[in-house]
C-alpha cells in the first residue's frame, strides 16, 4: 500500500511525508512517536504491517509487535497531536463461516495469529480515543512486493500445471483501487470534514471469486498483455489438499455499503485493474528473473 501511494498524483497542497524502516523501527514506541512529533502530520495514514500469515503461528511476539502494538503507539500520538489516523485492517478478523459477506457489525472471531494481532490493532486504536478510520479489505494485490497475482505469474514460468484452492471465496482489492480511495477519503476530510465519519468500514473488491477463479483471471489477463507469457493448466482443490501453518477463513467476502453510501467510496472493480497489474508483474519479472 505504501508503495501504491507513493505511485499517485498527489494534489496541490498536500505533501506527503514518507516514512519507513530507515526512519523508525515501528516497534520501537519511542523512536515511533519521536519521529511522529518530528513529522508533525496533519492526518496519518498507517500501511505497516505484520502480514505473513503462516509465519505469525511462530512468530506471535512479532505480529502483535507490528499488527496490535504499534498501531496503539500511533493512535496515543494521533489522540495527543488530535490528528486522525487511517489503518488498514484484513478479512483475517473473522472465522469465515458466514454464509454471506461480511460487515462492519459482524463480531470477530480470527482463525489465527495474524487475525488475532489484527483485532488487537483495531481495538488498541478503538481505545484510544483518537479519530481514526479503520478500513477492513481483503486479498490485497498489487504491482509491487509478494502477493497472489505475482505468485502466479512467477510459477508459471516453470509449472504447466498448477493446483490452486477453490474452497475459499473472497473480495480481491487491488492496491492502486485502494490508494485511490485514500486520495477519496483525504479529500472530502479536507475540504467538508462532515463528508467522511470516522469509524470502520469495508473497502475491497467488487465481486467475489475464488483462489481458483482469480487465478484464472490472472492468465486470462496475461494472454492479453503478453502473449507469449506461459499459461498453465490450472486445477481446482479444496483446502483440504493445501494444509498451511495457518487456517485461513473459507469465506472472506466483504461488503462495501458501508463505505460507498457513507464516505462515497465504492468496491473496487479489480478485474479491470487486473490486467496494467500483470502487465507490470511481467515486465518486473522479465527483468530480474534468471
Amino acid at each position: 500500500m505504501g508503495r501504491a501511494l507513493a505511485d499517485l498524483a498527489w494534489p496541490p497542497g498536500v505533501q506527503p511525508i514518507w516514512a519507513g524502516r530507515q526512519e523508525a523501527d515501528i516497534t520501537d514506541a519511542a523512536a515511533l512517536t519521536d519521529l511522529l512529533t518530528r513529522s508533525a502530520p496533519d492526518m496519518i495514514v498507517n500501511c505497516a504491517a505484520y502480514t505473513q500469515v503462516d509465519k505469525a503461528e511462530s512468530e506471535p511476539e512479532s505480529a502483535f509487535a507490528v499488527n496490535a502494538r504499534a498501531p496503539g503507539t500511533i493512535a496515543a500520538y494521533c489522540r495527543s497531536a488530535q490528528v486522525p489516523l487511517l489503518h488498514f485492517s484484513t478479512d483475517y478478523v473473522f472465522d469465515g463461516s458466514k454464509d454471506g459477506p461480511y460487515t462492519e457489525d459482524d463480531p470477530v472471531a480470527p482463525l489465527g495469529v495474524y487475525g488475532a494481532s489484527k483485532v488487537a490493532g483495531e481495538d488498541a486504536i478503538r481505545a484510544s480515543g483518537a479519530d481514526h478510520w479503520i478500513w477492513r479489505t481483503a486479498w490485497v494485490f498489487g504491482p509491487h512486493r509478494a502477493n497472489f497475482v505475482r505468485t502466479m505469474l512467477r510459477a508459471a514460468m516453470t509449472n504447466s500445471r498448477l493446483s490452486v484452492v477453490d474452497d475459499q471465496i473472497g473480495t480481491p482489492a487491488p492496491t492502486p483501487g485502494l490508494a485511490a480511495a485514500v486520495l477519496t477519503l483525504m479529500d472530502r476530510w479536507r475540504h467538508e470534514s462532515a463528508g467522511a465519519p470516522y469509524g470502520t468500514y469495508h473497502v475491497s473488491g467488487d465481486e467475489p471469486v475464488s483462489w481458483h477463479g482469480l487465478a484464472t483471471a490472472i492468465f486470462e489477463a496475461a494472454e492479453t498483455v503478453a502473449p507469449d507469457w506461459p499459461r498453465p493448466e490450472l486445477t481446482a482443490i479444496p483446502t483440504a489438499q493445501w494444509p498451511t501453518p495457518a487456517r485461513r477463513p473459507a469465506n472472506s467476502r466483504l461488503a462495501g455499503a458501508r463505505a460507498a453510501s457513507v464516505l462515497g467510496i465504492p468496491p473496487i472493480a479489480w478485474r479491470s485493474a487486473l490486467p496494467s497489474i500483470v502487465a507490470a508483474i511481467i515486465e518486473d519479472l522479465r527483468e530480474t528473473s534468471p
